[in-house]
């Protein structure tokens, strides 16, 4: 049987680029939890690719990210200034 997930989005900060998109979690989970567990990549879907000048690149349904290139994960919710979302988004206050 299949273990039910949720999706948490997150915005991931790599040296060069900024990825918004979801992670499939299981309930409760945290997204550190996540990435330890992981293997060598991660997949994101509905994801949105953006350059540190906040150029969009890319957009796809699905992409793999590597795990070792990622310097910063963090649930797009936990946001409270702008690390991190481009200049369309507002972070939640």
């Amino acid at each position: 049987m299949m273990s039910s997930t949720d999706k948490t989005r997150v915005i991931i900060l790599t040296g060069h680029y900024r990825i918004v998109g979801h992670i499939s979690v299981l309930p409760e989970a945290r997204v550190t939890d996540y990435i330890c567990e992981s293997k060598e990549f991660i997949a994101v879907t509905d994801a949105e690719v953006w350059d540190h000048g906040q150029r969009k690149v890319a957009s796809s349904r699905f992409m793999n990210i590597n795990r070792d290139q990622i310097e910063i994960i963090m649930p797009e919710e936990s946001v409270t200034q702008g690390l991190g979302l481009p200049s369309t988004h507002s972070a939640r206050t």
